[in-house]
C-alpha cells in the first residue's frame, strides 16, 4: 500500500498538470459512476492527508481517492491511451492531449521499490491519468471529507504536530508497532515506515504505548517527517545511513536502502542479529531483537 509520501507526491504532481482549469473527467468502462458531477468543472486543488487524496473541483464536488493495496496511477503525455484493462476514471486537460506525446515517458509507476522516478514526466508535462484497481474512488461532499479529517490523525507531511498522537499514544497499552500504523493516531505512516523509524528509535515495537517517553515519540515524529519527504522525491523510501550500509558510497543499493523491513533471517548493518519477523497489525512486523531490545516480548 502506498503510504503517505506517494499520496502526497501525487498530490503535488496532479495540482501542477490540472489545478487551476477545467479538467475532463470520465469512467470509460462504466466503473466511475459520478464522472457527471465533475467533469468540465475547475479543479481548485489537490489535497492529501495520510493516505488519502482529494481532489477539489468546489462546494461538496471532492473526488476522494484511496489507492489502497492495489490502486495507481498511469500518468502520460499527448493523446488520451486506448482503454486497457480495469480502468476506473481517467482524468485529463483538454488542450494537452491535443499536443504530441513526450517521447518514452508515459508509463505506469511500478511497485516503488523498483521505480526510481526515473522516466517518469516532469509534473507540467502530464496532459493525462488513467486510475486502476483503488480502494475507493467517489464523489465526497464538504460534510463527507470533513468526517474523514476528523477521524484521521496528525499527518507529518501537513506539518501537523505530533500532540494528538503523543495524547493517544501515552494512554494505550497496544504495542507501539500498533499504534504507528493506525491512521486514527498518525495518517501516512504506513509498515515501512514503521518498522524503520522503530528500529531508527531503538525502541521494540512490542512496547505499549502507555510506556515510551513523549520525548522519544516526538524524536520519532521528527524523524518521520525528515523521511517521508525525502520519499516524496522519487518514491523510493531509503531509510539507512551511509555509514550504516556495507556500499557506502554510490547510489543506494536496493537491498541497503532498509535496515529491517523486509529483510528477515538476515544479519542487521548494526549488530549482525538475524532481523526477525512477525504479523502486528494485519501486516508483517520487522525487527533487530538486539538493537530493539524489551524486557518481555509478547509472544
Amino acid at each position: 500500500m502506498p503510504e503517505g509520501n506517494e499520496i502526497h507526491r501525487w498530490a503535488e504532481r496532479h495540482t501542477a498538470a490540472f489545478a487551476g482549469r477545467p479538467v475532463k473527467v470520465d469512467g470509460p468502462q462504466g466503473r466511475f459512476m459520478d464522472a457527471a458531477v465533475i467533469n468540465g468543472r475547475r479543479l481548485a486543488r489537490v489535497m492529501a492527508v495520510g493516505k488519502h487524496l482529494g481532489y477539489d473541483f468546489g462546494k461538496d464536488r471532492i473526488l476522494h481517492v484511496h489507492l489502497g493495496l492495489q490502486g495507481d496511477f498511469t500518468e502520460g503525455s499527448g493523446p488520451l491511451s486506448a482503454v486497457r484493462g480495469a480502468l476506473r476514471l481517467r482524468m485529463w486537460n483538454a488542450a494537452a492531449v491535443k499536443r504530441p506525446a513526450e517521447p518514452g515517458v508515459s508509463k505506469r509507476h511500478s511497485w516503488y521499490s523498483e521505480d526510481d522516478g526515473a522516466g517518469h514526466l516532469a509534473p507540467e508535462k502530464i496532459a493525462w491519468v488513467e486510475l486502476r484497481g483503488p480502494m475507493d474512488c467517489s464523489v465526497y461532499t464538504q460534510e463527507m471529507w470533513e468526517r474523514l479529517l476528523n477521524r484521521l490523525g496528525p499527518d507529518p507531511l501537513n506539518g501537523d504536530g505530533p500532540e494528538k498522537a503523543i495524547a493517544k499514544i501515552r494512554k494505550s497499552k497496544k504495542p507501539i508497532g500498533a499504534l504507528l500504523m493506525d491512521q486514527a493516531v498518525s495518517a501516512g505512516i504506513g509498515n515501512i515506515y514503521r518498522a524503520e523509524l522503530l528500529f531508527r528509535a531503538k525502541l521494540n515495537p512490542f512496547t505499549a504505548g502507555n510506556v515510551v517517553e513523549e520525548k522519544l515519540i516526538r524524536s520519532i515524529w521528527k524523524d518521520a517527517g525528515v523521511l517521508m519527504k525525502a520519499g516524496m522525491v522519487d518514491r523510493r523510501i531509503v531509510t539507512t545511513k551511509a555509514s550504516d550500509r556495507p556500499q557506502r558510497k554510490g547510489k543506494v543499493l536496493k537491498e541497503e536502502a532498509h535496515y529491517v523491513y523486509r529483510r528477515q533471517g538476515r544479519p542487521c548493518f548494526i549488530c549482525g542479529t538475524k532481523i526477525l519477523t512477525k504479523v502486528m497489525a494485519g501486516r508483517n512486523l520487522f525487527w533487530c531483537p538486539t538493537c530493539q531490545p524489551i524486557d518481555r516480548e509478547e509472544k
